[in-house]
Order: C-alpha cells, then sequence, then structure tokens
C-alpha cells in the first residue's frame, strides 16, 4: 500500500513501490535548467526514524530552486574540467571531436542532460540534507554526471554518478581536505 508526505515546497511525494524510504514527485520545474520538468526523489528516507528529514528536505529544495541559469552558468568551468578530465584519461576517440572544440566553456552544458533530481541526508560527519542533479552527458555514458549541493546552495561535487555525496566520502579524506565542500 502506497504512502504519501507532503513537501511545503514541491506538494506531494509518493512512496516507491520497490524501495519504501524513497519517495518521488515528478514534473518539478527546475530554474536552474531553463525551467526543465524534472522528478525529485527523497531518497534513504523513513519518516518514523528520521522527524527533520521534510523540513530540512523543503529547505534545501528551496535553495536549490533558487538558483538559476546565471548560477549554472557559474559552474561551467568545473563541469567542463571533468569533461576534459575524463577525455584525457580515456585518450583521443573522433566521436568525443565536438567535445574537444568547445571554446567557451558554458557551451558545455549543450552535452548535459539532467535526469532527475535526489535529496537525501549525508550519514557521516556534517548530517546535512543534498540535493544531486543526475545528469546523462556525452563524454560518461555509463556513468553519466552528477552535481551535488550541500542544502541546496553550496556546490560540493561534480563527478560521475558514483552514489557519494562529497569528494571527501568518495576518496574517505577529511572534510578540510575535500575542496568544494570547505570552500577552500
Amino acid at each position: 500500500m502506497s504512502k504519501e508526505i507532503i513537501s511545503k515546497v514541491i506538494g506531494p511525494l509518493q512512496q516507491d513501490e520497490d524501495f519504501p524510504d524513497w519517495w518521488k514527485n515528478t514534473g518539478t520545474e527546475i530554474p536552474f535548467f531553463n525551467h526543465e520538468q524534472l522528478d525529485i526523489t527523497f531518497m534513504d528516507f523513513e519518516p518514523e526514524h528520521d522527524a527533520a528529514f521534510i523540513e530540512e528536505a523543503d529547505q534545501a529544495l528551496a535553495n536549490f530552486l533558487q538558483l538559476t541559469v546565471e548560477d549554472r552558468k557559474s559552474i561551467s568551468g568545473l563541469v567542463y574540467k571533468n569533461c576534459m578530465d575524463f577525455l584525457e584519461a580515456v585518450g583521443y576517440d573522433e566521436d568525443d571531436e565536438p567535445l574537444w572544440e568547445i571554446k567557451d566553456h558554458e557551451e558545455i552544458w549543450n552535452f548535459v542532460y539532467p535526469s532527475e533530481i535526489l535529496v537525501s541526508r549525508r550519514h557521516r560527519r556534517d548530517q546535512k540534507v543534498y540535493v544531486q542533479i543526475a545528469c546523462s552527458c556525452e563524454w560518461e555514458q555509463e556513468h553519466g554526471l552528477q552535481l551535488v549541493f550541500r542544502e541546496g546552495k553550496q556546490l560540493t561535487r561534480v563527478s560521475s554518478q558514483d552514489g557519494h555525496l562529497t569528494e571527501a566520502d568518495a576518496y574517505d579524506k577529511p572534510d578540510s581536505e575535500d575542496e568544494l565542500l570547505s570552500g577552500n
């Protein structure tokens, strides 16, 4: 039997039939991506075990939904770097020529396709709520791209989709050594 929870920011979310700790809302307009509509999923959320989650998730989403295309453009260099690092690691392939020819870092967004937004609590260290945008992209077809924002406002990760919200978590290093997370 499916349950529903209510977000004051995005409205009702339905409990996933296969993953009872996932709650999905469909078709929310995302200003960061030119008002494209994306599904938003609250992950790893059990209402009886985390009474503060919905309020914290709502605040993180409210913060994230205030981000605009201009905010997206401001991180173009980091997404471009992710692309170039990947291409250099795998070596030249003529299919990637349009990526190699990018002159303005903002052009990288022509090769990024957001698919969904995942909202979850970091289970280590700061225990904050993070907003993760899962994207497919033309340079990393297998693992795609993820953009992660701490509390929906501070970019903390640009990487392939690997399940980690921070570089500190991915590489088991102190938060202070995570450049984006620590703000260094």
